[in-house]
């Protein structure tokens, strides 16, 4: 898990550091911690990286945590959002960027961790939805939140992982999304690309944008469909 703290209180944010290391020591998780004392430098590196969790000051100059989780949750719905804060009437606010949750500060050590199980058991859920593919290496088993995109190469199918895999299979292009499309995550852009709108960044007028910097074409004549199949995601509403 990639997590993110931004707080512009030093000795904050240092005492949810030494909370977070030993919490994954605790229970052996390979975290990758970025810390930030200031909300601009994180904002900054929200085009080329992506991060599982961010715990974010609700209170900061510059960009505020309550403008930074608007600036993430414009372009991506899954990653967990908590904030920390010192007045609990900030509480009913971070439901409108659906934040994962809020903790009080000074932050105390039990809760932060129960709030860190909370997370770690919703995860270990969705890793059950998984995609099983056969390619001429063997069997894989691909967590849907990890799959980016699918895309169609002739008689072959490649899988793209959030990781950087690829995985080659001879499925039925057909076949993969009469599978995939059953997921309200998943969209077809193109005739031959299958899209997770969790990856995706921007929206232009002839192609898109994933997280990554990949450039995927769309289908012309369902561009306004595509659009407001992903706006109706991005609002949890049934397109």
């Amino acid at each position: 898990m990639k997590i993110a703290i931004c707080d512009d209180n030093r000795q904050e944010l240092s005492h949810i550091l030494s909370l977070l290391d030993n919490y994954q020591v605790k229970q052996n998780l390979p975290f990758t911690i970025c810390p930030f004392h200031n909300s601009r430098d994180l904002a900054d590196t929200l085009s080329g990286a992506r991060y599982d969790l961010f715990l974010l000051d609700i209170i900061m100059p510059d960009i505020t945590g309550m403008e930074l989780a608007r600036k993430i949750r414009s372009f991506d719905k899954s990653a967990d959002i908590i904030f920390l804060t010192t007045s609990p009437e900030y509480a009913v606010e971070s439901y409108t960027v659906k934040a994962t949750n809020y903790l009080m500060k000074p932050i105390v050590p039990e809760r932060f961790y129960e709030t860190l199980d909370e997370i770690q058991k919703i995860r270990e859920q969705e890793q059950g939805r998984s995609l099983v593919l056969k390619s001429s290496i063997g069997v894989h088993k691909i967590p849907l939140n990890q799959l980016m995109y699918v895309e169609a190469q002739g008689r072959k199918v490649l899988y793209y992982l959030a990781n950087g895999e690829q995985v080659t299979c001879t499925d039925r292009f057909s076949t993969v999304c009469d599978q995939l499309l059953q997921n309200p995550e998943f969209i077809l852009t193109h005739r031959s690309f299958l899209v997770n709108m969790n990856y995706i960044r921007l929206i232009g007028t002839a192609d898109m944008q994933l997280q990554n910097g990949t450039v995927l074409p769309l289908a012309q004549r369902r561009l306004t469909e595509i659009r407001k199949h992903y706006l109706a995601y991005q609002m949890e509403d049934t397109p």
